[in-house]
């Protein structure tokens, strides 16, 4: 295996294998590609590929790491690996073990939004008040115990969580959280929590499962190590107590999710609780200037809670930062807009290589302004996903209750959408008579009279149920892009959505549109790749779907707005950091706390996503709370090394002078809506795939292929062949995409088109 394009750091971190190690990988010292050579390396050393376990935080990271692995071992090796976000590889665990801790293999999966809504569903059955106990407020509570390991047995005896309720003044979420454990199970369903807390239920309670995942893993690495909260840590430990082989990776100065739980003590105190570990630094920096990573260690250095190393750039020496102190958040957010300006047409910049950082989403809203009146082309990072839209949560509710019928929140938001006629009374019967019986809301269907439901509206749920169980028997059978379009039919969405020509119904159809035109790829992909494509497969993966990982708009020429927190993983040729006040960044709340660590570690981040180009600004004062806010900048901007900053840009002669002799100017600010898009013509929801092999005109035939030869593909665009193997309807080619990777296709199913010329 060729090892040379790795420095003497990645080389030594990729080669030790024989003891616990940590990696602590600076900013862009290149992680990513130590953790593929590693992995690439153990297989190459005699390690098959299912006794390895990586470990990552987002899809995105998983599949960037098994495509260099298949660069380097195979896709169908790559293929074998056990590699995935936590959630997902242990919901497989889960899926296979489920038995011994009373589920079945089909569970589903609530997203955050579905557990709200047992809450409150819970609240109002206790009679409890819900200003007081607040869904949200319940949740986080739940969450926290179940992160820490506690489960609801466990939930009164703990001092700690019940001094926290009464304090909040919700005694009764020990309560709440047996109940919705017990409804959960009732409906055969899980939490994102869950997913985490019953694996270690499962290790814990059957030491011979653990055994036995324990020996099948030789190897196990985790990436992002910093962000891994107590229950992460404690399963990882678990998995490799029989081999004590395992090689964390991260980095403690981006340790930015203890609002998550993250533990930043996992990785402090790793050569603590693994006494033989190695410490490895990644220390070479291969994304930003040299004066960007010298400024962003002066800052760093700060922090006493910390990992010392010295990281360095070999790259140019770039220009010093700029530091602008402004009147007011609108003067910041013109100066912003001027900044881009400047950016794109005296440095020859795209947009889409330019990224403003904020702390709070609020402080969007002037900068938005400002970028309209500038025609600067932007897109928001974030806010309401996709996924979190109603029509698309309806469809895909009808999916989860055909796979599982006793999902109750699915039953909940589809039961009368559309409208059966089903008011609030009947469900509330349905619901109180399943809670008393112990038995899920669809079973109670064939149990109307005994609920009390009237008889009318006993028809109309028993036609609900059988529209139901019509699909449920599909489930196995029929691809999920076809079992959709029997939803849409059958229930009666489909007309319901297309019903009207109004702005929000036109996007409505588009949103659905989306959806099926998603669902119809998926089946495509899976069939070409040789995976599974049935309703299940869909629903797992969507369930694990995050917006970083399914924004497609990162490839359009458009300016960044987002959260640093939303920044961490993500570069840019120069980024633009807003409102570092005291207050603000660092937040009131980490003010003379330990917290402001934390708050410093985030600047850390937001400093070291740039390449060549970093600003910062600040504002003297702020619109919060309906009304105007003075400021004194953060202590941030006094934390960095002076000889870094440069405040000179626009006039000013130095930070302290230009704070001391500003002049207030507040210049009108003329807002420009953007221009609505036009949903005056829709397609038709896709008809299902027909397959190359079935399909006329210029597709490929296996025997025409041949490697070295250029195609097309619908999906994934242009690519090489790299190699063929197989014959018949097994045939199949590795094709290196351009944009898309490598895929491994099947060659009946895959659209290869050869490209003129080759």
């Amino acid at each position: 295996m060729e090892l040379s394009t790795l420095n003497d750091s990645q080389r030594r971190a990729v080669l030790f294998c024989d003891a616990p190690m940590l990696v602590i990988a600076g900013a862009g010292s290149g992680k990513t590609r130590v953790l593929t050579y590693k992995i690439a390396w153990l297989m190459e050393q005699g390690y098959e590929p299912w006794q390895i376990m990586a470990l990552t935080f987002t899809n995105k990271a998983a599949r960037e790491m098994q495509e260099r692995i298949a660069l380097q071992v195979g896709h169908e090796r790559a293929s074998q690996l056990w590699m995935g976000t936590f959630h997902s590889i242990f919901c497989r665990i889960l899926r296979m073990e489920c038995a011994a801790i009373g589920y079945r293999s089909d569970f589903t999966i609530y997203d955050a939004a579905d557990s709200k809504n047992l809450v409150r569903t819970l609240i109002k059955e206790m009679g409890l008040d819900e200003k007081t106990y607040r869904p949200s407020l319940v949740c986080s509570r739940i969450s926290r115990a179940k992160n820490a390991l506690v489960q609801p047995a466990d939930y009164p005896a703990n001092s700690t969580f019940r001094y926290e309720d009464d304090r909040a003044m919700v005694p009764r979420v020990v309560d709440i959280y047996a109940a919705y454990n017990r409804r959960l199970l009732g409906a055969q369903a899980m939490d994102f929590d869950d997913i985490l807390a019953y694996t270690w239920v499962l290790f814990s309670q059957h030491p011979e499962v653990a055994e036995k995942y324990a020996t099948r893993f030789r190897y196990l690495l985790v990436d992002e190590y910093q962000d891994t909260n107590y229950a992460q840590h404690q399963i990882v430990r678990m998995l490799v107590s029989r081999h004590n082989r395992v090689c964390v990776v991260g980095d403690d100065a981006q340790s930015i999710y203890s609002f998550r739980g993250a533990n930043i003590d996992n990785i402090l105190a790793f050569q603590t609780q693994y006494p033989d570990a190695q410490l490895f630094k990644l220390e070479q920096n291969y994304r930003s200037t040299q004066v960007i990573v010298d400024a962003a260690n002066s800052l760093i250095s700060h922090n006493t809670h910390r990992i010392p190393k010295q990281v360095y750039s070999m790259g140019q020496q770039g220009e010093r930062i700029r530091y602008h102190l402004t009147y007011s958040d609108i003067d910041e957010a013109n100066l912003i807009r001027r900044h881009v300006q400047h950016l794109v047409r005296d440095n020859h910049l795209l947009h889409n290589q330019i990224a403003i950082l904020y702390r709070t989403n609020a402080q969007s809203r002037a900068l938005e302004e400002a970028l309209r009146k500038g025609n600067i082309p932007y897109r928001i990072f974030g806010g309401l996903s996709f996924f979190q839209r109603k029509e698309v949560k309806d469809l895909i509710s009808y999916l989860r209750l055909a796979l599982n019928p006793n999902d109750e929140e699915a039953f909940k938001r589809v039961v009368n959408y559309p409208a059966r006629g089903i008011g609030a009374t009947t469900l509330q019967r349905v619901l109180q008579y399943a809670s008393s019986h112990d038995v899920s809301a669809f079973e109670t269907l064939s149990h109307l009279s005994e609920a009390g439901v009237t008889r009318a509206a006993a028809v109309r749920l028993d036609a609900f149920r059988q529209l139901i169980l019509s699909i449920h028997e599909q489930v196995e059978t029929m691809d999920c892009f076809s079992l959709a379009r029997k939803v849409l039919e059958d229930s009666t969405m489909r007309s319901d959505i297309f019903s009207s020509n109004d702005p929000e119904a036109l996007s409505r159809q588009e949103n659905l549109q989306e959806l099926m035109d998603s669902i119809g790829a998926f089946v495509d992909t899976a069939r070409e790749e040789g995976r599974g494509f049935l309703l299940r497969n869909y629903l797992q993966e969507v369930s694990f779907l995050a917006d970083i990982d399914t924004d497609d708009s990162a490839s359009e020429d458009k300016v960044t707005l987002m959260t640093i927190h939303s920044a961490k993983g993500l570069e840019f040729e120069a980024v633009i950091v807003a409102g570092l006040e005291e207050g603000l960044f660092p937040g009131e709340m980490s003010i003379e706390n330990w917290q402001v660590e934390e708050e410093r570690r985030l600047m850390y981040v937001a400093m070291t996503r740039a390449r060549s180009f970093l600003m910062l600004t600040s504002s003297r004062t702020r619109f919060r709370y309906g009304k105007t806010e003075f400021f004194q900048p953060s202590r941030f901007i006094r934390e960095i090394a002076p000889q870094y900053l440069d405040a000179d840009s626009f006039g000013g002669s130095s930070v302290e002078r230009q704070s001391a002799s500003f002049t207030p100017r507040v210049p009108p600010v003329e807002c420009v809506p953007l221009p609505r898009p036009s949903f005056s013509s829709l397609r038709p929801l896709p008809k299902p795939t027909v397959s190359a092999a079935s399909s006329s005109g210029s597709l490929a035939s296996p025997s025409s292929l041949v490697p070295g030869m250029r195609v097309q593909h619908d999906r994934f665009g242009l690519g090489t062949v790299k190699e063929l193997e197989g014959h018949g309807i097994d045939a199949k080619a590795v094709v290196v995409f351009d944009n898309a990777g490598s895929k491994r296709l099947f060659l009946r199913f895959a659209k290869l088109t050869p490209v003129a010329g080759n």
